[in-house]
């Protein structure tokens, strides 16, 4: 297998994380079945492709780089299509995030 795989299998996961979050919103509490099935179904494939690229990325990067993609994926949506607030300020941490998760990919064997 080539050493790139597990990474975009962890892509793979954190964008299926982004879409989980997202559906949690839009479940309601789980009161709505179609949001309530697509978070289910796209937590357990995040979950299932994060269980993979953790058998070759150490766990602390892989999860740390999950969570990164996560909730930088999730603020931006939420930014640019659910109307939440931006400023300067809130688009310079989300930068950072994203060179942390940029930094973790660098630095790791």
């Amino acid at each position: 297998m080539s050493a790139a795989v597990p990474w975009i299998l962890l892509i793979i996961a954190g964008l299926f994380e982004v879409c989980w979050a997202i559906g949690l919103k839009y479940s309601e509490g789980f009161t709505k079945v179609v949001p309530t099935v697509f978070t289910a179904v796209t937590l357990l494939l995040s979950m299932l492709f994060l269980s993979k690229a953790s058998q070759s990325i150490p766990i602390g990067t892989a999860y740390s780089v999950w969570v990164g993609i996560g909730a930088l994926g999730a603020a931006l949506f939420a930014v640019l299509f659910m109307g939440e607030p931006s400023s300067l300020l809130r688009w310079f941490f989300l930068f950072l995030l994203l060179i942390s998760v940029i930094g973790l990919k660098v630095t790791s064997k």
